[in-house]
């Protein structure tokens, strides 16, 4: 499939980088150029794109408004978004983006987005997500996935534990748990995933029911959820043997 695509990213370095990187694809041979928001906008009342690489962060038009905008086409384009920061990953997903790369951008991650515009409904790679980007006041905090024993959901956030302490994130559990699963996350409660490998044993309590135990805490299971956990606790333990 050939793809008409559009970059939309204010830094010209930035923009100009991955528009050449997107024209090296064999699916991406007509790649254009907008500055900004407003500038994007008006290129999409010129022609039809199949794909927008959209920046977040921009003056004026930011790259959510710009992505409500493209909601509202008879025949909306693929939105992916392009950024230096995890914090827009929720949105993101409730804007029905088809994937979220983070800067810089590695050509292998560029390669499987525009793989996923080409063939819609493709599976999110399994290292999305590989390293989460925690903004605490002047400081940035990146957290490995295979560090995190166990996420919590709290509100519109979710807490990520490890066993040097917590991470408090703006992502849905329900979007951590679709890109999460492939590396071995398990919904263990309504508002509880729990890394499989990190599951030390199950433990049943008369106040709290099922808890499954990990290096950072104790995670809740619920009823619901209880059967698929122990089966996924029992394929690892015959998988580490093998």
């Amino acid at each position: 499939m050939s793809l008409r695509v559009l970059v939309v990213e204010d830094e010209a370095s930035t923009r100009q980088e991955l528009a050449r990187m997107l024209t090296g694809l064999p699916e991406a041979p007509d790649v254009r150029e907008a500055d900004g928001g407003e500038a994007a906008v008006r290129l999409l009342g010129t022609g039809t794109f199949d794909a927008v690489f959209l920046d977040v962060s921009m003056p004026g038009l930011d790259g959510m408004a710009v992505a409500r905008v493209l909601r509202m086409l008879s025949r909306p384009p693929a939105i992916v978004f392009v950024t230096a920061s995890e914090r827009h990953a929720a949105e993101a997903g409730g804007l029905g983006a088809t994937d979220y790369l983070l800067k810089p951008v590695r050509p292998e991650r560029l390669a499987e987005a525009v793989a996923r515009v080409a063939a819609p409904g493709a599976a999110l790679p399994a290292d999305e997500l590989a390293v989460v980007q925690v903004e605490t006041g002047r400081h940035t905090v990146f957290v490995r996935r295979d560090d995190v024993h166990y996420a919590e959901a709290q509100g519109d956030y979710v807490r990520l534990h490890t066993a040097r302490g917590t991470h408090l994130v703006r992502l849905s559990l329900s979007h951590l748990e679709e890109v999460w699963g492939p590396a071995g996350f398990v919904r263990a409660h309504r508002g509880y995933l729990v890394a499989v490998h990190w599951v030390r044993d199950l433990r049943a309590t008369s106040s709290a029911g099922l808890l499954a135990r990990t290096p950072a805490g104790e995670v809740p299971v619920s009823r619901r959820h209880a059967r698929a956990l122990k089966e996924r606790l029992m394929a690892a333990v015959r998988d580490a043997a093998r």
